[in-house]
């Protein structure tokens, strides 16, 4: 989508919309689809939101073909696909703890994390010979045949434990009471704040991948590709670290420490026209990337109640996804004036500012996320809160 969005419109700040239409809906819809995930079936969520996706990709193919796609048809298109993924999101990350126990959870993130880091290693690489080859079309038409595999997946997931359903309540209150529990928690309050920083300053510079492949390194389709893949050759590096790693204890220093090494590698990548040396500051910022993001995940996951799990994932999702989004579009817009670079480069810097303040409090988040502490009243349930 993003190289379909660069060849319709040769823009930075379209880049960055078409990325805020896939993002953007996630911060409306997650606290209402994080109710959702705690009161119904979440396999049975994600199947039919995934079969959506499958739909999208096919509608996209047959436009690309039939050459009727415009930017706006395109903008429209991903907006629905970021509706769906604002549903479907609370339900897969709230999916997780349900499968194994607290001891094997940071190694089955990780696992998650490679598996989907070597679909964006392998896919984008299928993708730039696809699209320089046959056209963007088949490249849609080749990521609709592959949700069939997924639909695979979940229909091999049977006699999942029931979810501890809790007493109907109204689904505004029921988000609040989340955003409540997590503001008070000691832990989770400054970790979800860190991440919502580095993911607006950070996190958003893979987006503009398409703009720095065309018009700073000059290597159309086939560069985007690599820097892509490479980001996910990075990750997956990064996610075997974390599965190797496997414990909770010492987590949020590490996730503390690579949040430095990541924004660090962005502002070298910025500040580079030269793309064989871009390609080190991706593959560094791709590992500290993942690494970041599966020991905040690990952290929350085994740090929240069980009752309230979908919700505050909710949250957590709606940073992961909009957060890269609302840095994308700020960042592309402001390329207009300044280029691409300039913007990446200030973003990181502000993340290592706000870095600095949350270091300060290292001590006392650690604490918070890594030690279980005893139970709590939330919302008129008893649950079991650390660090709060």
């Amino acid at each position: 989508m993003g190289w379909l969005t660069w060849t319709l419109t040769h823009s930075g700040a379209w880049l960055g919309f078409v990325a805020l239409a896939e993002f953007l809906p996630v911060l409306f819809l997650s606290p209402l689809a994080g109710v959702l995930a705690d009161r119904r079936d979440r396999v049975g969520i994600i199947r039919v939101t995934q079969l959506y996706g499958c739909l999208s990709a096919t509608l996209l193919a047959l436009l690309v073909w039939l050459d009727l796609i415009t930017i706006h048809i395109l903008f429209s298109l991903v907006l629905l696909l970021g509706i769906n993924n604002g549903i479907a999101q609370p339900a897969r990350l709230a999916l997780i703890p349900t499968l194994v126990d607290r001891a094997a959870l940071p190694s089955a993130l990780a696992i998650n994390s490679i598996v989907f880091n070597l679909a964006r290693f392998i896919g984008p690489a299928i993708a730039g010979v696809l699209i320089a080859r046959v056209g963007i079309g088949a490249a849609f038409a080749a990521n609709a045949v592959g949700y069939i595999a997924f639909q695979i997946s979940l229909a091999n997931l049977r006699d999942l434990p029931p979810l501890p359903m809790r007493a109907a309540q109204n689904a505004v209150r029921a988000s609040l009471e989340a955003f409540s529990y997590v503001s008070r928690h000691k832990g989770m309050a400054p970790m979800m704040l860190l991440f919502a920083v580095t993911s607006i300053g950070t996190r958003g510079f893979i987006e503009l991948f398409p703009g720095f492949a065309d018009s700073v390194f000059h290597h159309g389709p086939q560069g985007l590709a690599m820097l892509t893949s490479t980001v996910g050759l990075g990750a997956i590096f990064g996610g075997t670290w974390m599965l190797i790693r496997s414990q909770i204890r010492g987590l949020t220093t590490v996730v503390l420490a690579n949040t430095l090494l990541m924004s660090l590698a962005i502002v070298a990548f910025a500040a580079t026209d030269e793309f064989l040396l871009a390609l080190p500051c991706v593959f560094v910022a791709g590992a500290a990337m993942v690494i970041t993001g599966i020991g905040a995940q690990t952290l929350i996951q085994a740090s929240v109640d069980h009752t309230i799990s979908g919700r505050v994932m909710a949250l957590y999702g709606m940073i992961f996804r909009a957060g890269p989004a609302l840095g994308a579009v700020a960042m592309g817009t402001a390329s207009a004036h300044f280029g691409l670079r300039p913007p990446l480069a200030i973003g990181a810097v502000l993340s290592i500012g706000f870095l600095a303040l949350t270091l300060a409090r290292r001590k006392t988040i650690a604490a918070a996320l890594e030690s279980p502490l005893p139970a709590v009243e939330v919302g008129g349930a008893v649950a079991v809160e650390r660090g709060a």
